[in-house]
């Protein structure tokens, strides 16, 4: 299957990084280089693009896609919890700019062997990169009722948590629960007629819960967006793309923190715990996608762009409680 993806607030996340063509940037999630290819293309020869993904399919497409800017760019199959500590071996000492797009791929989603989707029957699999062990199967069959009822309710944000892992627990007996189209029906069958009828699917919830317990997704997020600020040079931007309110929480509060991170009391006139802004944050909202990108790409309707940028050696940030 072909490696497709369309790349969410593409222009407004370019557009935040404000690149400069000689500096040195980072796609934390390379997936299909659509964000990629619009940094690289605005880079001269001295400047550089490292790519990351944890998907071997999506390294596999990024290099071919990729491939005219072959001396500038470094494409590797790794998580991007682990990109600082890999740049810093390859003699790397910080960036100008650096994206995240947080999200699932539309070639994950769409790939029915991948069985990140509902809407297609294929394996309980959800393993972003597939060299890992653990996969949604796993989860499924061996995970006990209230391990399932937490990650359900937790990373869902499922009322009906405590409902559908009992319901799994009791199928499982039966057999093992093997794919996504199993798993679905027994999410219909345990969700209430009256809840079925309006929202979303169903079983949305449940799978978005298992991804994210599959691949780890909400686990060292925070310290990641730290390290990141941290690795930028004087100046440069960080612009993160996320998809659902666990993580839009997480890199909001993360951000806030970095660009006042004093911890004084709220009553006490000056800030006297002596912790140092890293920068700020750009913008007093999120950036989301117009209603024309919609259009064209519904499943951009969730994104939310936010952007940090890393403290001048001359700014002085107030860090007053």
């Amino acid at each position: 299957m072909t490696f497709s993806h369309i790349p969410v607030l593409c222009g407004e996340a370019i557009e935040a990084l404000k690149i400069r063509s000689d500096g040195t940037y980072l796609d934390m999630t390379v997936g299909g280089a659509g964000h990629a290819e619009q940094i690289v293309f605005r880079l001269d020869k001295a400047g550089r693009l490292f790519g990351f993904d944890r998907d071997e399919e999506a390294v596999e497409a990024a290099k071919n896609r990729l491939a005219a800017y072959d001396k500038q760019i470094t494409i590797l199959h790794e998580n991007f919890k682990n990109a600082v500590s890999v740049l810093k071996d390859l003699g790397v000492s910080g960036a100008d700019g650096i994206l995240a797009d947080l999200g699932i791929s539309s070639h994950q989603i769409d790939d029915e062997t991948r069985g990140f989707s509902y809407m297609k029957d294929g394996p309980l699999d959800m393993r972003m990169d597939r060299t890992q062990t653990l996969s949604a199967k796993d989860i499924v069959n061996t995970f006990p009722e209230g391990a399932l009822t937490r990650i359900f309710r937790e990373y869902g944000e499922e009322r009906f948590a405590a409902r559908i892992a009992r319901a799994v627990t009791k199928e499982r007996e039966k057999g093992e629960i093997a794919t996504t189209g199993a798993l679905n029906d027994i999410i219909l069958q345990a969700v209430p007629k009256s809840a079925r009828k309006a929202g979303s699917h169903p079983s949305k919830r449940v799978f978005q819960s298992l991804r994210i317990a599959v691949n780890g997704e909400l686990e060292g997020l925070s310290d990641c967006v730290n390290e990141w600020i941290s690795f930028l040079h004087p100046g440069g931007r960080l612009a993160i793309i996320t998809f659902h309110s666990l993580e839009d929480r997480i890199v909001k509060q993360t951000f806030r923190t970095a660009q006042k991170p004093c911890i004084c009391p709220p009553k006490t006139p000056v800030c006297v715990c002596g912790r140092v802004s890293a920068g700020r944050c750009i913008g007093t909202r999120a950036i989301r996608p117009s209603a024309e990108e919609i259009t064209g790409n519904p499943r951009a309707k969730s994104a939310t762009l936010r952007i940090f940028e890393k403290k001048r050696e001359n700014d002085e940030w107030q860090t007053e409680p």
